[in-house]
């Protein structure tokens, strides 16, 4: 099969043809139909030793496909279903999996395999798509899931103040599920307004600029201090920043992956008597209520979606990534060559 692999840090992926996997007895294998770059994948090539990350790897774990076929052991599944892949692979039979939270067993591993033209995952990782629902846009439903998972930690009430900081595709996702969970007042924050127009598309009531005057600029479109300040970019001081935003006794959602450690002063927490809360994964039910949330609305996550590529333009759109560029959720569709 052709694949994108991962050689080395700072140099560019490349394409390949490698053994397609081999298949398990609980696993099914997939011809992907698409599978979202995301910004860990960037994080996995600047620190493939923390991510476990080898040379010849292939990342991608956003994915959505069609099945080939099942290993013996595999019940709900048969060829020609369509599904999508919730990434986190546990061990089956623990306490965390049978309650369908296989991302805290403690033999959980997140697969990647998705830049490529075949993938196998456990058949427990899978959830049938919705008759509806085009078999690409499946793809979306982990970082939906994601974004679900972190509001559903902050402990969001109907009306409250919401502030995002970060304007990316799980900072987008954060405040279509804030919307949707009846926040009042859902505002994005970014470095420049590019993603002003999406973050609307997708619920947000208001976009600021982050900087020195943010605190203003979010009083001035809600009439007050937010009462949860989600921090979906991952940069070190962004934490302590969102802890000085948030109002007395509100709450701080720390999303974003940041590497590398983080500086912060906790006098701003303390005094303020934060809660600080960290939210990563999500839960299969989670994952089921992400795949229901990609139907038809007002409000869509397919709006994060700003291009869908072949695999051999992987390379190129992946380093344009990396320097920050204007695109948001990118699909690779590996039937498109």
């Amino acid at each position: 099969m052709r694949a994108v692999l991962f050689k080395a840090v700072g140099g560019p992926l490349t394409i390949a043809e490698t053994e397609a996997p081999q298949l398990g007895v609980d696993e099914v294998l997939l011809r992907v139909s698409a599978c979202g770059i995301c910004g860990s994948d960037l994080h996995m090539t600047e620190d493939p030793q923390t991510f476990g990350l080898k040379q010849g790897g292939i990342l991608g774990h956003e994915i959505s496909g069609e099945v080939v076929t099942c290993g013996a052991e595999v019940a709900d599944f048969k060829s020609g279903d369509r599904v999508a892949v919730a990434p986190m692979r546990g061990c089956g039979h623990c306490d965390s999996c049978r309650r369908g939270e296989p991302a805290w067993c403690a033999k959980m591993r997140l697969i990647g395999g998705g830049y490529a033209e075949f993938v196998t995952v456990a058949g427990r990782q899978c959830r049938h798509l919705p008759d509806d629902l085009p078999t690409e846009e499946g793809a979306l439903a982990e970082p939906v899931a994601v974004g679900l998972h972190a509001v559903m930690r902050s402990g969001l009430k109907p009306g409250e103040r919401v502030l995002i900081i970060g304007a990316g595709p799980i900072g987008l996702l954060v405040a279509f599920w804030a919307r949707r969970l009846g926040a009042a007042h859902v505002v994005v924050a970014d470095l420049n307004r590019h993603q002003a127009e999406r973050s609307a598309k997708v619920g947000a009531t208001g976009f600021a600029l982050s900087g020195e005057g943010l605190a203003q600029e979010f009083r001035q479109l809600t009439g007050g201090e937010p009462d949860i300040v989600f921090e979906c970019v991952g940069k070190r001081g962004l934490i302590d920043a969102a802890c000085r935003l948030v109002r007395v006794h509100g709450t701080v959602v720390a999303v974003g992956l940041c590497v590398g450690g983080d500086e912060w002063d906790p006098f701003a927490a303390i005094s303020k008597e934060i809660q600080v809360i960290f939210a990563v994964f999500f839960t299969m039910a989670e994952f089921d209520m992400a795949l229901q949330a990609l139907g038809s609305g007002r409000h869509r996550p397919q709006a994060l979606v700003t291009d869908r590529i072949g695999l051999a333009a992987v390379p190129d759109v992946f380093e344009s990534l990396r320097r920050r560029t204007t695109q948001c959720k990118v699909l690779i569709t590996p039937a498109a060559g």
